[in-house]
């Protein structure tokens, strides 16, 4: 991205801190800085009701989002229910959070200057059977059942923790009592195995079993469910890492 214009809006989520100003940013014929963006005070969680009216009036190229990773699940979330995926996605976080880490994104200042000046390229949009995207973190604690990875079983019987993460390859997942992300180690259970624990990466990741709680991206599930899966989308999301 040479230049910014109109096209780039600031959606700044409630509860978010305010970005950092004024950011000098270097490469382009004058100096420019983060309140030359249009900046839209969201008074709520980004939902159809606020994101959408921006998607189709602005119809911004891309979308700084400052807030944390629930606010970017739920603009990732309508980028996907009004097919503008071809939205460019940058994260403007506060401090670091399972999202950064999961796509080696900066926070404070340097996050701004990567929303502004970066360059957006195609990574995995990790999606769930509830409706639901994941751009951090998921997690079910305890769990008893059983959870496949594509075609490597990951878990059977109980175990203290399910952590699943995306990944530039893919969905990483782990069960065990860490609760550090995994890091796409490949290591299955046999599959006739009676119980175990182990971890994997790829493009699906399917539990079922007893009653669970998930947790989305910091977001509790308002249900106990049966079975869950989260795959990964036809389509990638443009996000802004470089």
């Amino acid at each position: 991205m040479t230049s910014i214009d109109s096209e780039v809006v600031l959606l700044a989520c409630a509860g978010s801190a305010p970005a950092p100003r004024p950011l000098p940013l270097h490469g382009s014929r004058r100096p420019r800085t983060l309140p030359d963006i249009p900046r839209i005070d969201l008074s709520g969680p980004p939902d159809r009701s606020n994101i959408d009216p921006i998607l189709r009036d602005r119809s911004p190229r891309r979308v700084i989002v400052a807030g944390g990773d629930a606010d970017l699940a739920a603009v990732v979330l309508r980028l996907l229910r009004t097919e503008r995926l071809d939205v460019e996605i940058a994260y403007l976080p506060a401090g670091p959070t399972p999202a950064t880490r999961a796509w080696g994104l900066p926070h404070g200042r340097a996050a701004a200057e990567l929303a502004v000046a970066g360059t957006a390229g195609p990574v995995p949009l990790v999606r769930d059977d509830n409706g639901g995207v994941l751009v951090g973190r998921g997690e079910i604690s305890p769990i008893v059942g059983e959870c496949w990875c594509d075609q490597h079983l990951v878990l059977r019987g109980r175990g203290p923790r399910l952590v699943v993460v995306p990944t530039p390859d893919g969905i990483a997942v782990r069960a065990g009592r860490s609760r550090r992300p995994p890091d796409g180690t490949l290591r299955p259970l046999p599959p006739k195995i009676p119980s175990g624990r182990g971890s994997a990466v790829g493009r699906a990741v399917q539990i079922g079993g007893e009653p669970m709680t998930v947790v989305h991206d910091g977001v509790t599930h308002p249900r106990l469910v049966p079975r869950w899966t989260w795959f990964r989308h036809t389509e990638d999301l443009l996000l802004v890492r470089a």
